[in-house]
């Protein structure tokens, strides 16, 4: 009984163990990103997955294919001291070589992103051509970007892949890889050489064009024919060999200095229209403060003017006033006069007349008569009086008779004479 015990737990853990160890050919996880296809053991017939999870392999053949992926064409480590166009191991391997049609070389660094299909058909063509994603890589995508890139070479010349027709570049590699490459002509032209100056043959390349205008191609388009889509084409880095690097250099430097002279010149140019506009705005400036003197002086004496006008008509008004008040007064003292005859002024002029007449007599110490007198009566003193008051009495009369004053009182009608 222990022998059979003993024999029963061995058998048991065989074939625990052989389960264990078939178990992972019997069912397949596969991921979210992941193709799967399972070749039947018995009568070889693919089945595709395309959706995550447990599927069923039954002992069969597996592959996996990614659902997306990237090729990388550059190198791991750059060699330094270089212009970038070795690798660090002293090869140029996972880089793409490129010759232009002026003889230059160079290698393209970057990658492209691609899409696996997802129906039946593509996929099986796929598996029965390559069998594997390294394969499908390896023979299919690197074989038609390294040709795109290749073909695009002679469509330019170095020095426009650095520069003029760099996003051409870009685009016509882009475009092949996804179209098929191009039906192109090449024919010999002389052109000038931008550093030497010396005219040189080059051998211009140029696409063919249907009668739709879009370019014609060599082959048909090998990714797009599988049902693979390609995307995302990118250049990092373009390298060149020394001489060509040398070039460039002196080209830059060139362009440069040409671009360099076109800014000075531009700014000569800008400071001249500165300098002009200046002038400009400061004889105007100039003109404007003249301006604004004259227009002050002209105003102020367009005020004196005024003030002299308002003036000269004060004075106008002030003359009518006063020849107005003079022929009043005149009137009025016209008709005091024919009044009273200006009886007032008149005895004032007598009054004054004869107190002057008389003052005069006063202060006078000679003899108003002679001493010694012929015949008649005696008595000096009081013929000496009888003078003076005939002399008075004559400058009053005189002087009443030069004013028209009559001093006789006028008698009344009972009085007698």
């Amino acid at each position: 009984m222990e022998v059979r015990k003993t024999l029963a737990l061995v058998v048991a853990g065989v074939m625990l163990l052989v389960m264990l160890v078939l178990i992972g050919k019997v069912v397949e996880n596969i991921d979210a990103n992941e193709i799967l296809v399972v070749q039947d053991p018995i009568d070889g017939e693919l089945h595709w997955y395309v959706t995550a999870g447990i599927k069923w392999q039954g002992f069969g053949h597996v592959t996996t294919y990614p659902k997306r992926a990237i090729y990388d064409f550059k190198c791991d480590e750059y060699k330094e001291g270089t212009s970038e166009n070795q690798c660090a191991d002293g090869t140029t391997d996972g880089r793409i070589s490129i010759r232009f049609n002026d003889g230059g070389h160079g290698w393209v660094d970057g990658s492209i992103q691609y899409e696996m299909p997802l129906d039946v058909i593509n996929l099986t063509e796929l598996h029965v051509r390559f069998g594997s994603r390294e394969a499908i890589q390896k023979q299919l995508i690197e074989t038609v970007v390294n040709k795109s890139v290749y073909m695009t070479g002679p469509l330019m010349s170095s020095r426009e892949s650095f520069a003029d027709k760099r996003n051409d570049l870009l685009r016509y590699v882009e475009d092949q890889i996804e179209g098929g490459v191009y039906q192109t002509t090449a024919r010999d032209v002389r052109v000038k050489d931008e550093l030497s100056g010396a005219d040189k043959t080059v051998k211009l390349v140029e696409v063919v064009d249907g009668s739709n205008g879009q370019p014609l191609r060599q082959e048909q388009a090998q990714l797009t024919k599988f049902g693979i889509k390609p995307f995302n084409f990118s250049i990092k880095r373009l390298p060149y060999d020394s001489e060509v690097e040398g070039q460039i250099k002196q080209q830059q430097q060139i362009t440069m200095q040409v671009q360099t002279a076109i800014a000075e010149s531009r700014q000569a140019e800008q400071r001249a229209i500165t300098v002009e506009q200046q002038g400009i705005a400061d004889a105007a400036k100039a003109r404007w403060e003249q301006e604004v003197i004259k227009a002050k002086f002209v105003t102020e004496a367009k005020q004196r003017l005024e003030i002299a006008e308002l003036d000269r008509r004060a004075a106008v008004e002030t003359k009518a006033k006063d020849i107005l008040l003079g022929e009043g007064e005149a009137r009025r003292r016209e008709l005091v006069m024919s009044a009273d005859g200006a009886l007032d002024k008149k005895i004032d002029a007598y009054k004054f007349s004869v107190e002057k007449f008389a003052d005069a007599i006063k202060g006078y110490q000679g003899n108003w008569v002679p001493s010694v007198v012929m015949g008649g009566q005696g008595g000096g003193q009081s013929t000496a009086g009888s003078g003076a008051m005939t002399l008075m009495e004559l400058l009053s009369v005189k002087a009443a008779r030069d004013l028209g004053l009559d001093l006789n009182v006028p008698r009344s009608s009972g009085s007698k004479p």
